[in-house]
């Protein structure tokens, strides 16, 4: 069974895709899966035992069209995505069977369950989202002490982001108990190297920012290693909870209900539930940013004391 698999485009939705992708790959017993999507999706999920060949698409439809028709025959097609892009790649791809995702049918619930429903009503079945699931090897720790990474960015707006200094305080008030690690990608330097300014300000030495020097393979076996993790809406978040990792996160436009991190034990959510939430907007329509300004970092470390405590 040939199946090729075109990923959500975002680093988070691909992993919340990952129980709908087991689900397919259980279901049947020889399969060969091929990945289509953004280079951050694939190489997330590349190493998935079922996974045998991965593309990361060129933009232009030229380049794009040549690639596709290069594939050959496929037993099955799934799009996570909806876009007329996906809609151009399943005309072309050469499948008897082609499903695709559609937001406005799969509208309730987390965003796993309607990842996990579109495979379901692809392959007639009923099978409950399980656990997310990466296929990665957790590498021993260098040092000795706990571990606490903090991730500030969060690539679909600046709505989505506490404040640098907020960061950098909590992470010094906990910097005697754990080591701390900055996460970021590379449209996150600036803040990431505000927070290392503010804690190198507060007397904290026991750091490292990887802001922008990681791979997502390398992201992911980092916070892997972590005893704990605070955090916006993000993709680390959802990295995070596939490892059950202890995690703060802390929302603010986004809805909980439906990008919370899914099947983590140890996760405490923090939101100020104001009326102009969720907004879902990538900066804030008010001008005002409340649902951040108005968490503080005392509301961050009362979340963590509940979290480590025996």
């Amino acid at each position: 069974m040939k199946i090729l698999i075109e990923l959500p485009t975002w680093l988070g939705d691909a992993v919340m895709a990952t129980p709908a992708i087991e689900n397919l790959a259980n279901f049947f017993k020889d399969v060969k899966i091929t990945l289509i999507g953004s280079d951050v999706a694939v190489e997330a999920l590349t190493n998935h035992p079922k996974v045998t060949k991965t593309y990361v698409l060129d933009k232009s439809y030229i380049n794009l069209y040549k690639t596709i028709k290069s594939f050959g025959e496929f037993d099955m097609f799934l799009s996570f995505r909806g876009s007329f892009r996906s809609k151009f790649i399943k005309l072309c791809i050469s499948s008897k069977r082609k499903y695709q995702f559609d937001k406005n049918f799969f509208i309730k619930g987390h965003q796993v369950e309607k990842y996990n429903n579109f495979v379901n009503d692809s392959l007639s079945i009923n099978v409950i989202a399980s656990k997310l699931i990466l296929h990665t090897e957790k590498k021993n720790k260098d040092g000795k002490n706990k571990l606490l990474g903090i991730n500030p960015g969060a690539s679909y707006g600046s709505a989505k982001r506490w404040y640098p200094k907020e960061f950098a305080d909590v992470a010094s008030d906990l910097s005697s108990q754990y080591d701390i690690v900055i996460f970021g990608g590379s449209g996150e330097k600036d803040i990431a190297a505000d927070i290392e300014k503010y804690l190198i300000e507060n007397g904290v030495d026991n750091y490292q920012n990887l802001a922008a020097k990681t791979t997502i393979k390398e992201l992911i076996s980092q916070i892997a290693n972590l005893d704990l993790f605070i955090t916006g809406d993000s993709g680390p978040m959802h990295l995070a909870a596939a490892f059950q990792i202890p995690t703060v996160a802390i929302f603010g436009p986004t809805n909980d209900k439906e990008t919370s991190q899914w099947k983590n034990k140890k996760s405490i959510i923090i939101k100020k539930n104001l009326e102009c939430q969720p907004c879902l907007k990538r900066t804030c329509p008010l001008k005002h940013h409340n649902c951040m300004k108005q968490v503080e970092g005392s509301d961050v470390l009362l979340a963590v004391s509940d979290l480590i405590k025996p």
